[in-house]
């Protein structure tokens, strides 16, 4: 098994990671669990441990939650002699300024925005331009409460389990609705639309023209922030677009104009604004 890599098994440093990871372990609290030294633990994820007994790998993986899996040499299967079962190794390759790993179970993501940075409390607005950002902004960022990260991985994980579909029975013609289900049929997200005559609109013969009126676009409050809103907007254009209407109109507010600003939607200036005079 010389340099590390414990030559069946691929990898071993960023697959064990990669099950600290799952599990929200620590290099110290892993070893803890399988009873041994954590100088152990940081030698095999950085491919410095030579030729690591394998009961010692075993008792690694069983205290991450994970589980080894034996084959025939002879299998072209995706565990060609061994497999950690259950690994991914995504996201491995990040260092810090001094060329340190990134502890593995802290999840760490990129800082796009000043809202994916938990440090940036100076911000009065998320919107603030990089240009007037008043500290550094890190590169990435991760989450020390264990709490917030267990949250964000259930958040993802429902985020990609949703599926959107249109529904029909039930529903009036000419009138459109989306829903944002999950695989067990719970219902996080909800979009209504109706069309309308431009004919009737304008009072002019337009040949039948009509357009698509949105009514509104409902997600359950935990679940916001996930793009299932963007999602449902989007799926609804892609729905019109192919029976071959024109444009799909809405009425916003507040936080609602900066959505379909996002969602592809631009002011239109030649319909009616809302106007308002105080006494």
């Amino acid at each position: 098994m010389g340099d590390g890599t414990a030559d069946g098994f691929g990898d071993l440093g960023s697959m064990l990671r990669a099950l600290r990871r799952q599990a929200d372990l620590s290099q110290r609290e892993l070893a803890v669990r399988a009873g041994v030294p954590q100088s152990t633990v940081a030698r095999i994820e950085a491919g410095r441990a030579t030729d690591p007994r394998f009961q010692t790998i075993r008792r690694l993986v069983a205290a991450a939650g994970g589980s080894l899996r034996l084959a025939a040499a002879g299998d072209r299967g995706p565990a060609a002699s061994a497999q950690l079962a259950g690994s991914d190794i995504q996201g491995d390759v990040r260092r810090d300024e001094a060329g340190r790993r990134y502890p593995a179970h802290l999840d760490v993501r990129k800082v796009r925005t000043l809202k994916d940075w938990p440090g940036a409390w100076w911000a009065h607005s998320y919107t603030l331009p990089p240009e007037r950002w008043p500290l550094r902004v890190p590169e990435v960022t991760f989450d020390l409460d264990r709490g917030r990260r267990d949250e964000r991985r259930v958040r993802e994980r429902i985020r990609d389990a949703v599926r959107i579909r249109r529904i029909s029975d039930g529903v009036p013609q000419g009138c459109w609705r989306l829903v944002a289900e999950l695989p067990d049929g719970d219902l996080v997200g909800e979009l209504r639309a109706h069309e309308r005559s431009l004919d009737l609109l304008y009072g002019e013969e337009l040949g039948d023209r009509r357009e698509v009126v949105l009514d509104g676009v409902l997600v359950a409050p935990a679940l916001r922030l996930l793009g299932i809103g963007r999602r449902l907007v989007t799926r609804l254009a892609e729905e019109t677009q192919r029976v071959g209407l024109p444009a799909v109109c809405a009425t916003a507010e507040f936080g609602g104009i900066q959505f379909l600003l996002a969602c592809g939607y631009r002011i239109d200036w030649r319909r009616p604004a809302k106007l308002r005079r105080d006494q």
